[in-house]
């Protein structure tokens, strides 16, 4: 009897806190919903110390210690803060002191310093029982200075011949030689054919699930096209993401129709970096970004988003170097790039503020013992992208901007979220009309307990102190839950009911035993 009374009891509570199904999880998984954790192999984490060969961690320029074992180990730490997807640097054999990558030996064995093939499938198998995507970088412009295919004589036509890059001339910069590393003559059909054949064997002996394309544009985009039809052919829904680094967003976007799924969107990341290492800077550039995604890419969701890389001064630096306090400035920046289109990276070391300079400053070995708070802040943010289709599917559009005050909603279907960002030293007020946003509403936030209510005017009037942002959820406004109340009656009415029977009934037999 008692197990029938918490029952009634518990049922409307069960009926009326339940949590529906969001949108994102009923509808098929796209790359567009991914969120990318980019590291560095060997500055990442030392998992086994038995490949370490010639390591000096005081050396910058040196083997690191980090390996597939130690990707392994922190598998949970990047899951946990919300990334369904890791890139990492080149993992292929490269010559000594190619800590980096980039510098190829033999496109078809690990590098030692990272650990062997089998612990390389065993990353990737324990990537996906996370639910979670591998992502190599792959390069096909040059291979390292000693890759034996340089001094054979039968590979002499596999390279273009030697020559410094003009940046200015568009032949050159598809064949002449990066940094004196040897260009690869990717029009020889027989380098071609390697190359695919070596993308596509990794697909199929170690089941990864994408390629960033590293120096797109210092290849002709002939063999781009060939290239991107026989991987992809390997695994459906496999993602290719290249690099075209270059400021300008017409550069990247000649190299749409090649079968790339999407690019690192370096125009936009410059501009990100710019607005948000020092407040009181407009954003009304940033926001043009929107438009200019639109009209050049094929499909702006799947650009790779990010604020730094490997390739560039930390994000950080900019801060120091500007005297802010890095972990403010880094939310801004973080919340702007988690709710805007694109797949958001993120550079490994960024949620602990990592700092350093230029190339290798900024490749520094990880540090796992270090302030939680803005690792808290990307989880936060990682969670809404998983629950709140509007971040990764929904439309864009500019609500409010007052140098440096901005505000804009994303759209996907019955959704509508709104995210203001103070990029300013003082608390702002914006009084937000009916024009700009519907009525008789209220906004609930995603991120704090904040809530406001359009007034009897439909105005909204949304405060922000300096330097900080908000997610809010457009929903129907709030009151009595009348059903709720109505059932939680009706449970105490049959309570009531229930322990007068009882008392009845005891009576009774107390009567029958007398």
């Amino acid at each position: 009897m008692k197990r029938r009374v918490l029952s009634l009891i518990l049922v409307p509570f069960l009926l009326f806190y339940a949590h529906p199904v969001g949108a994102a999880e009923k509808e098929e998984r796209m790359w567009q919903d991914e969120s990318i954790y980019f590291l560095m192999v060997d500055r990442f984490n030392n998992g086994d110390s038995s490949n370490d060969k010639n390591v000096d961690a005081n050396d910058p320029l040196s083997y690191q210690g980090g390996d597939f074992q130690g990707i392994i180990d922190r598998l949970d730490y990047i899951q946990e803060m919300g990334f369904t997807a890791i890139w990492l640097t080149p993992i292929f054999e490269n010559q000594p002191g190619g800590y980096h990558g980039y510098w190829t030996t033999d496109y078809y064995k690990t590098e030692e310093h990272f650990g062997s093939i089998e612990t390389f499938k065993k990353l990737v198998e324990e990537a996906h029982k996370r639910d979670m995507k591998i992502i190599l970088d792959f390069v096909v412009n040059h291979v390292g200075p000693e890759h034996p295919w340089v001094t054979d004589p039968a590979k002499a036509d596999w390279f273009h011949e030697k020559q410094t890059m003009n940046f200015e001339d568009e032949e050159s910069v598809k064949n002449d030689w990066l940094y004196d590393l040897p260009d690869l003559n990717t029009e020889n059909p027989e380098v071609k054919e390697y190359l695919i054949d070596a993308a596509k064997w990794w697909i199929k002996e170690t089941d990864i699930d994408g390629y960033r394309l590293d120096t797109v544009k210092h290849v002709p985009k002939e063999f781009w096209k060939d290239f991107t039809k026989e991987v992809k052919a390997e695994k459906d829904d496999f993602y290719l993401l290249g690099e075209v680094f270059d400021t300008d967003p017409e550069k990247i976007a000649e190299y749409n129709g090649v079968g790339i799924d999407g690019f690192v969107n370096v125009p936009q990341a410059e501009e990100m970096r710019q607005v948000f290492k020092k407040p009181d800077t407009s954003m009304d550039r940033l926001f043009n970004f929107w438009g200019y995604n639109q009209t050049f890419y094929e499909n702006p969701y799947l650009m790779g988003t990010f604020i730094d890389n490997h390739d560039m001064k930390r994000f950080t630096r900019l801060m120091v170097e500007e005297k802010e306090f890095p972990g403010t400035r880094w939310k801004l920046a973080l919340t702007y790039m988690y709710t805007t289109p694109g797949i958001p990276i993120l550079y490994y070391g960024s949620e602990i503020a990592v700092d350093g300079g230029e190339d290798p400053d900024n490749r520094r070995l990880m540090n796992f013992r270090a302030d939680k708070e803005l690792i808290d802040y990307i989880t936060r943010l990682g969670e809404l992208r998983k629950t709140q289709p509007a971040l990764t599917r929904g439309e864009i559009e500019k609500v409010y901007e007052n140098d440096g005050m901005g505000i804009y909603k994303r759209t996907y279907k019955d959704q509508t979220l709104l995210i203001a960002i103070n990029n300013t030293k003082e608390t702002q007020t914006i009084d937000l009309t009916e024009d700009q946003l519907e009525a008789d509403q209220e906004l609930k936030s995603l991120l704090t307990t904040d809530l406001v209510r359009s007034d009897s005017e439909g105005t909204y009037k949304i405060v922000l102190d300096r330097e900080e942002s908000e997610i809010y959820e457009l929903k129907s406004k709030s009151g009595l839950n009348i059903p709720f109340l109505v059932a939680l009656g009706i449970v105490y009415v049959l309570f009531m009911v229930f322990l007068y029977v009882v008392k009845k009934r005891g009576k009774k037999n107390k009567h029958q035993k007398e």
